[in-house]
């Protein structure tokens, strides 16, 4: 069945567009004072304003439009000279106003693009908006589901920004790298912090099929509740392939929209959208227009940092690393910031990105700490690379220091002589420790004269065990071969 449906679908081309939602850190809401705090008590962060009682009027956030042009430069747009806000027509319980403020047709930033591996993803559009509310649904009604619904309105009226793409992404893969890149960029430029599981930036995913070689669009379906890349990967992949079986029953895509089940690894109808809502948007009257000048853009885009694509081509053409270890760094944030730092120190690059990948990572995981909940810092972590590079302890030892480093902090050339840690380089020290093991193993020197070479590194690590791993590794393989090989 599975080997019918692969077959299936190579005969037809998906066609993903993305529109994604970014919630913006400010410190309070895009029109009024009330705080943006997340997981606070139910309705604390509301305000006249927020509520849309009569008689207020909403201000623009001017750091909202800030990161909004920031953004905007940061995706390759053009950024809009004039920009207005417009009123959003439709009713949801949790839209206290009953219309949502948001932009129609003149975004603050269009015509963009984020390239992922090589290919230009279009960006069609950003604008700003305010969130709604959330609705808890409880209690239990027998079949129908929730027997009441109570409404939290501490999200109404934080600032969002939504980043429509082109139709251009074709498989579930490339929609979520484009996904995870456009979540590195907003973090790293500061303006979103990227928890799609707290719903700081979420996406709603707009996939259709045609056959091969077609150039008309087929009928879209678009997919919500998407609250991770893996669920984003395999919802796209779920309904590309109900899609495909529909038309493959002489059946038609219906437009509408759909959620995903998690559980259940399923797409399940919402709503129909057979014809297009009607919002009935018009120009908002009580937010005046904003003018955004040249020098408006200059003074932002002074604030732009370095962006998660040209990190990464810094890493891979001035660093010599690897395409794999620049991508994997770059992903993380902190760890970046934190290997810059290193970095600067002149030390080995190398040991530093295989300490941070490895050994750090691992205790990261391991603990459920932040890089910067440690007592790691990148002085004493570039020392113990410095140390490990100049051969004054070994990358065994090093990891035995790393360990107190981020445990208790401090120098690493502290906890070297503190421990007793630094390496043997004494060669009549180091003969008599492997004159020693030689003498103690003689079938094993036997099998080893005898044509056994790797048995070579038995006698290494027991010398290594003897000496407790300092002793120069280099020293132990030129003494260990002039008393085995003679």
């Amino acid at each position: 069945m599975e080997n019918l449906m692969e077959d299936l679908r190579l005969k037809y081309e998906v066609v993903i567009g993305l529109e994604v939602h970014a919630q913006l850190k400010t410190k309070s809401k895009i029109f009024c004072a009330d705080g943006t705090e997340f997981g606070l008590e139910q309705n604390e962060q509301t305000s006249p304003v927020s509520l849309g009682l009569p008689g207020v009027l909403p201000v623009l956030n001017k750091e909202v439009l800030n990161m909004a042009i920031l953004t905007g430069l940061a995706l390759n747009c053009s950024i809009a000279p004039y920009t207005k806000f417009d009123r959003k027509q439709y009713f949801y319980a949790d839209l206290p106003k009953g219309y949502q403020i948001s932009q129609f047709d003149k975004p603050i930033a269009t015509n963009g693009f984020i390239e992922i591996k090589g290919k230009k993803i279009r960006i069609n559009r950003v604008h700003m908006e305010e969130d709604a509310g959330k609705l808890v649904h409880a209690g239990a009604d027998g079949i129908a589901g929730s027997a009441y619904s109570l409404v939290d309105l501490n999200r109404a009226g934080v600032p969002l920004l939504e980043i429509v793409s082109e139709a251009d992404m074709r498989s579930a893969e490339e929609a979520r790298a484009y996904m995870e890149e456009l979540r590195n960029i907003v973090r790293y430029l500061g303006v979103c912090d990227g928890n799609l599981e707290e719903g700081s930036l979420r996406c709603d995913a707009n996939i259709s099929i045609r056959p091969v070689g077609q150039k008309e669009f087929g009928t879209k379906a678009e997919i919500k509740n998407m609250n991770s890349f893996k669920a984003l990967q395999r919802a796209i992949e779920f309904e590309v392939d109900r899609q495909i079986d529909v038309v493959e029953s002489g059946g038609h895509v219906v437009q509408e929209t759909r959620l995903w089940n998690e559980a259940e690894g399923v797409t399940k109808s919402m709503r129909s959208k057979e014809e297009a809502h009607d919002y009935r948007y018009f120009p908002e009257p009580d937010v005046m227009p904003v003018t955004v000048t040249k020098e408006m853009i200059e003074e932002v885009a002074k604030k732009m940092p370095e962006l998660p694509q040209q990190k990464r081509k810094r890493y891979e053409e001035q660093l010599g690393l690897s395409e794999y270890d620049a991508t994997v760094i770059v992903e993380q944030m902190d760890t970046a910031r934190f290997f810059d730092k290193v970095v600067e120190k002149g030390v080995n690059v190398k040991i530093a990105v295989n300490y941070l990948m490895g050994d750090v990572t691992a205790y990261l995981k391991e603990t459920k700490l932040a890089l910067d909940e440690t007592k790691l810092t990148p002085d004493n972590l570039a020392e113990l690379v410095s140390m490990i590079d100049k051969g004054t302890i070994s990358n065994n030892i090093g990891k035995k220091v790393l360990e107190t480093l981020l445990k208790e902090g401090g120098s690493a050339q502290a906890v070297v002589e503190a421990k007793g840690l630094s390496v043997i380089s004494d060669e009549d020290s180091i003969k008599a420790v492997a004159k020693k093991i030689v003498e103690a193993n003689p079938d094993q020197v036997a099998a080893y004269k005898g044509g056994r070479d790797k048995l070579f590194g038995f006698f290494v690590g027991q010398v290594m065990k003897e000496t407790k791993g300092r002793a120069n590794p280099q020293v132990v393989n030129k003494l260990l071969h002039d008393l085995l090989d003679n």
